[in-house]
C-alpha cells in the first residue's frame, strides 16, 4: 500500500478511496461523535483515556458501534503505525475517530434501498500542522469574547465530544473581526467563561491555576495532565466559575488541548494578560509535560515554523 490507510466502517481503505455518503447522518444532521489523539515520538499518547470518552459519549448518544475499546484501540494503533511511515522527518500524527448514527435515508433518494443505517466508524490520521501554531507559542494567543454563547448544557451534555460546531464557527468567525489571529473564547449565558473551540482555557492567580467550572466546558484530556502535573509539582489547582474581569486581571492564562498541549495566552480582548509574556507557571508545566513525553514539545513546534510565514488565525476545533 502506497499511501496512507483509513479505518472506515468496518475496512481498512487507502485514503483515497475512504469517502462518506453525502446522506450519511454526520452531514445531514452535524451528528457526530468524535476524539482525537496525537502521537509523540509517533507513538499514541492517553489513547485509552480518549477511548474511554469516546465510548461515555457514545453510550449517551445510544450509539451502539458494534466494537469493543479494545478492538477500536487495535484498529487504532495498527492505522498509526502504518501511517507513521508517510510522516516527514521530525513529524507526528493526530489520530482521529469519529462515528455518526449512519446514513440517513430520507435524504438518499434512489439509492434508500441501499443505505446503511448502523453506526459510520471512521479513524484516520493527518501530520500535525505544527507551523499553524509556531507563533501564538512563541508570543501568545490573543483570546476574544465574541456574542456568540456557548451551547447551554440544558440542550446537551458537554461532557460529550462532538462536531455540530455551529456556533464554535461563527465565534471565530466574530473573534476575527477584532483580530484576524484572535481565537474566541466563548462564555455561557450568565457570562462565566467557558472555552475555546479547540482547547481548555487556563488562568494563574497568586500562583493557583484556575480553571472554569466544567457544567459548561469539556472536560479535556489535556487538563487531565495539567492537572496531575500540577499535583506532582505542588501547584493548586482550583475550579470555579470565571469572569472575563478576572481573566484580565490574571497573572498568566493559557490553552490545553491535544495538538500542541499547552499554548500561552497574553491578551484577552486586546489587553494584556500579565505582563503580556509566557509565565512562570506555563513554564513548570511544560518542563514537566517534556519531560513525561520525552521531548521539547514547544521546541518540536516551533522547528517546523517557516521564517516569516503568515499566521491565518485558524484553530483546530475542540481538541482538548
Amino acid at each position: 500500500m502506497n499511501e496512507p490507510l483509513v479505518y472506515l466502517s468496518g475496512q481498512m481503505k487507502p485514503a483515497s478511496q475512504a469517502h462518506l455518503a453525502i446522506y450519511d447522518a454526520g452531514v445531514v444532521l452535524g451528528a457526530t461523535v468524535t476524539e482525537m489523539t496525537r502521537t509523540f515520538h509517533r507513538r499514541l499518547f492517553r489513547l485509552d483515556d480518549h477511548l474511554d470518552r469516546l465510548f461515555r459519549s457514545l453510550r449517551y448518544v445510544r450509539l451502539d458501534i458494534g466494537m469493543t475499546r479494545q478492538d477500536l484501540a487495535a484498529v487504532s494503533q495498527e492505522l498509526a503505525s502504518h501511517n507513521a511511515a508517510w510522516l516527514e522527518a521530525g513529524g507526528e500524527l493526530g489520530l482521529i475517530h469519529f462515528v455518526t448514527p449512519g446514513e440517513y435515508p430520507v435524504y438518499a433518494g434512489s439509492a434508500a434501498q441501499n443505505v446503511r443505517t448502523t453506526p459510520t466508524v471512521c479513524v484516520h490520521t493527518f501530520p500535525l500542522p505544527f507551523p499553524l501554531w509556531a507563533e501564538r507559542i512563541r508570543c501568545g494567543a490573543h483570546v476574544v469574547t465574541p456574542s456568540i454563547r456557548h451551547v447551554p448544557p440544558q440542550c446537551y451534555d458537554p461532557k460529550m465530544k462532538y462536531r455540530s460546531r455551529m456556533h464554535y464557527y461563527l465565534a471565530d468567525k466574530e473573534a476575527q473581526l477584532a483580530d484576524p489571529n484572535a481565537i474566541a473564547l466563548l462564555l455561557d449565558l450568565d457570562g462565566n467563561v467557558t472555552e475555546t473551540s479547540g482547547a481548555n482555557f487556563l488562568m494563574v492567580e497568586r500562583g493557583t491555576i484556575v480553571s472554569p467550572s466544567l457544567r459548561n466546558t469539556l472536560p479535556g484530556i489535556s487538563r487531565a495532565t495539567v492537572i496531575e502535573l500540577a499535583a506532582k509539582l505542588g501547584i493548586p489547582f482550583v475550579e470555579r466559575d470565571v469572569q472575563v474581569y478576572s481573566v484580565m486581571n490574571a497573572d498568566e492564562a493559557f490553552l490545553a488541548s491535544t495538538p500542541y498541549c499547552l499554548m500561552p495566552v497574553t491578551r484577552i480582548n486586546g489587553v494584556e494578560i500579565g505582563d503580556g509574556r509566557p509565565g512562570p507557571v506555563l513554564r513548570q508545566l511544560l518542563d514537566a509535560w517534556n519531560e513525561l513525553v520525552g521531548l521539547d514539545i514547544h521546541a518540536q513546534i516551533l522547528g517546523s515554523a517557516i521564517p516569516g510565514s503568515a499566521q491565518d488565525g485558524r484553530e483546530m476545533k475542540r481538541e482538548s
